[in-house]
């Protein structure tokens, strides 16, 4: 009970978020904003609620009609959402509920030529198969996650263990969350007295019967299988059991608590995301060595830390690779706006705009301009200001010829650009301002880009994609097909060219040299959809790498979306109430 009353409020929140969001959109006054056509949402059951709620509302504030696939254990739960949907004045034309199974039924669904988009929670191989059947399906998914959390030895110890139990086992570690990883510098590894705390922390969570209210925790959704039975039953080489998981009265679906220590890197209690009662524990050198474990297993959902010591914070915030990070608190528990949720790496699938977020519902919408995008003034002296302001004169004068109003383009784009990343990409921005917390939103540079051009570009649209992701601060490449010689790629050889590559390299790649290189970078810009090749797709696909390919606009506040991650930091700097240094300052 405890659990589903902040779930419903996540999904009111969601619906308060959403449609303002749209609405802020809608606000640009040169840029008109349309629905990109037919939705399928498929939801998960760990969350039957919340999760469905927000992608439904997103799609539909977003002027999308929806067909809803939930989770087959969910049908009861999703039934009783859409009704709250149609009474509230929704068509039933508009949503559509779908259930079905996901095994005979599902792909006809998201392979069906109809859909134009997906919204998806579940497994990492779900959603690539998804990928496989329709390679240029936009996608959007939250996938899977082995979530960590760090203890150094500069931890408050009773919190850490606190914030851990509670990351781990809530839900029966049945949220995509939760805490499986944890990895404890070695002299808290070490600490006999550490690991007996932990284990009594454990057994004190009873499990059993969601009526009785003596209970913590409840039953598994089914009997465990596949990772999960084997994680509950099985060691690996150095593993043991500091507290066994045992199953209760016989009931295939409770399950108490499991810790096991010793847990080997590489091993498969390492890598592998069980999504049941088992916290997985290893032991690590120092902080370096707890960092490397943890991206070493691909995933990169939610992450923690727990430390006193703000230098080790830095490090750990500068070094972890997550959508999610949670420092001295738990990492379940995200808040919508708070705390956007979404991951990295294996943790998601296409662009990684985080649920909760103003930028979600942008991705489901199609976006018109018309007319220059209305900008401020640019504080920052960028190279990049200077060469549209004297662009920006020339063509004026008539002087780029033919090119013109192509130039004038750019410079109005680059300036946007500038001016949305001193306003919004660049900042850290926190909307809560809570006392005792902090809730910072930040958006990193993807590092190396890779701008392919086509023979069916602008100028314009080439010279825009150069800039925003200069501007961003990513380390873009411009890759030109081998046959590609026109006025385009001339303009870029010349004085005003140069000027806007500055280091900038430009390569020549045919289509098979480019698919083998996209395992080594971080997003592949096109110009439109219809001028990326199949087999490009298909590789994309097989691999889960995002091929951004929405047109090229001149609003910064949209472009730039596709040269950026997002990422959600939580503090809890306050001790017990007390502010610390901070309270002397307010």
């Amino acid at each position: 009970f405890t659990e589903t009353d902040v779930e419903v409020s996540e999904a009111v929140d969601f619906a308060e978020l959403y449609p303002y969001s749209v609405r802020r959109y809608d606000s640009i006054e040169t840029v008109t904003g349309r629905g990109k056509g037919v939705g399928l949402v498929i939801s998960p059951w760990n969350f039957p609620v919340a999760i469905p709620c927000g992608g439904l509302v997103a799609a539909l504030a977003a002027g999308n009609t929806v067909l809803f696939k939930p989770s087959s254990e969910a049908v009861l739960v999703a039934w009783e959402l859409c009704q709250c949907f149609w009474d509230a004045g929704i068509s039933k034309n508009t949503l559509q509920f779908l259930p079905c199974s996901s095994s005979r039924t599902g792909p006809q669904l998201t392979g069906h030529p109809e859909i134009d988009f997906i919204i998806l929670t579940g497994g990492t191989d779900t959603g690539l198969s998804i990928l496989e059947d329709n390679p240029g399906m936009y996608l959007a998914a939250e996938t899977g996650g082995k979530n960590a959390t760090i203890i150094t030895d500069m931890a408050d110890r009773d919190q850490a263990i606190k914030n851990v139990i509670y990351s781990a086992f809530s839900n029966c570690g049945q949220k995509c969350s939760a805490t499986s990883l944890l990895i404890l510098e070695q002299t808290v590894y070490d600490d006999p007295h550490f690991q007996k705390q932990l284990v009594d922390a454990a057994k004190s969570m009873h499990v059993g019967s969601a009526w009785d209210f003596t209970n913590s925790l409840g039953p598994l959704i089914k009997p465990p299988a596949g990772d999960l039975a084997h994680g509950l039953h099985d060691l690996d080489t150095g593993e043991e059991w500091v507290l066994q998981p045992q199953m209760i009265n016989g009931n295939p679906q409770l399950w108490s608590l499991g810790i096991k220590y010793g847990v080997r890197p590489h091993s498969y209690s390492h890598m592998t995301e069980f999504f049941g009662p088992i916290l997985c524990v290893m032991r690590a050198d120092d902080l370096d060595h707890a960092l490397g474990l943890v991206n070493q297993t691909g995933y990169g959902l939610t992450s923690g830390i727990e430390s006193l010591d703000k230098r080790e914070q830095k490090k750990w915030q500068k070094k972890i690779l997550a959508g999610n990070l949670y420092i001295n608190r738990g990492t379940t528990g995200a808040i919508t706006l708070r705390q956007p949720f979404g991951g990295m790496g294996k943790s998601a699938l296409g662009p990684g705009i985080k649920a909760g977020s103003l930028d979600y519902v942008s991705q489901f919408m199609e976006f018109a301009e018309h007319g220059y995008p209305h900008i401020g003034a640019v504080a920052e002296d960028h190279d990049l200001l200077r060469l549209a302001n004297d662009w920006e004169i020339r063509a004026r004068w008539q002087l780029f010829g033919d090119d013109n109003e192509e130039i004038i383009k750019t410079v109005f784009a680059v300036k946007s650009y500038l001016f949305h990343v001193e306003q919004k990409f660049g900042r850290r921005e926190d909307y809560f301002h809570i006392r005792g917390q902090d809730n910072i939103l930040r958006y990193l540079p993807l590092q190396k880009i890779v701008i392919r051009l086509h023979a069916d570009d602008s100028l314009f649209e080439t010279l825009a994609r150069i800039g925003a992701a200069r501007v961003a601060g990513c380390r873009p490449v411009v890759s030109l097909p081998k046959d590609l010689n026109n006025s385009v790629t001339q303009f870029l050889k010349e004085r005003y060219g140069r000027a806007l590559l500055k280091n900038t390299p430009v390569i020549t790649q045919s289509n098979h040299q480019l698919l083998q290189t996209l395992p080594d970078i971080d997003r592949l810009r096109y110009a439109a959809p219809g001028r990326v090749p199949e087999t490009l797709l298909q590789r994309a696909a097989e691999i889960g790498f995002y091929i951004a390919k929405t047109p090229v606009y001149m609003e910064g506040r949209l472009e730039l979306l596709q040269y950026y991650r997002q990422q959600s930091i939580c503090n809890s700097y306050h001790r017990y109430g007390n502010l610390g240094d901070r309270g002397e300052l307010e």
